[in-house]
């Protein structure tokens, strides 16, 4: 499994509308592509303005294999939903690895 990892910086006062937002319109498109598995959101109790996105993906192709024209026209989208362009921060990549229980 892979984790797409997103910070993003929001305003506490449009907090909840981005995760709504998000949520109707960007896990809803994602979840039409093979390979995605679901997607969390955290908010830092440290600090409002921080929400963090954490998509999991079956592999880095299928995660990569989504069409950028796609993913623009989503973005599009949820920008004008929000009103707003609000840009990723940060962004990372991680490969999740089990070990067996004891």
């Amino acid at each position: 499994m892979i984790i797409e990892l997103l910070k993003v910086k929001v305003p506490p006062e449009q907090r909840e509308k981005y995760i709504q937002k998000d949520a109707e319109i960007w896990t809803k498109a994602l979840a039409k592509y093979p390979g995605f598995l679901g997607k969390e959101v955290w908010i830092n109790p440290n600090d409002a303005t921080e929400v963090v996105l954490v998509i999991h993906w079956a592999t880095k192709e299928d995660w990569k294999a989504i069409p950028q024209a796609e993913l623009d026209a989503i973005e599009y989208k949820f920008t004008q939903a929000m009103e707003k362009h609000y840009p990723i921060v940060e962004s990372g990549e991680y490969q999740v690895r089990k070990f067996p229980q004891k």
